[in-house]
């Protein structure tokens, strides 16, 4: 599994006009699925994205789970895309639907029960994200 985590001021999902998840300061994590990709990966992408020490704190950076700050997470297939030949991605490597929406649902699931507020995209649908970086700071992680 792959994430692109990008600590923000604000971030929001709209789907056909409507906004279907918002966030004040916290993390925004585009999280795509590969084909080989389980429930246990599922739960280790959840456990970094939350404890990634990337907030400023009195003594030293902290993480959304120490500062209890919300996530938004958007699932993003086109984080697997191969664009090392020609010019058009190929998506082999990204999962199909049928076994991603349930690992990114497990993902949101690992993180809640973990005590965090997540607020989500609406998988498979055409989404607007907008964000406002902060730092800017953005990773990329893959477990």
């Amino acid at each position: 599994m792959r994430a692109v985590v990008s600590r923000v001021s604000t971030a929001a999902v709209t789907v056909a006009g409507e906004v279907v998840g918002e966030i004040g300061p916290g993390l925004l994590a585009l999280v795509g699925v590969g084909r080989v990709d389980d429930v246990a990966r599922a739960h280790a992408l959840a456990r970094k994205i939350h404890e990634l020490r990337i907030f400023p704190g009195d003594e030293g950076e902290v993480a959304a789970a120490d500062l209890g700050l919300p996530l938004l997470v958007v699932s993003q297939f086109t984080l697997y895309a191969d664009t090392r030949k020609g010019r058009r991605p190929s998506w082999q490597d990204a999962a199909p639907g049928e076994l991603a929406e349930p690992l990114v649902d497990e993902v949101v699931a690992e993180l809640r029960r973990r005590g965090a507020t997540v607020d989500t995209g609406r998988f498979g649908a055409r989404m607007q994200v907008s964000s406002v970086n902060e730092g800017p700071m953005t990773l990329l992680l893959e477990v």
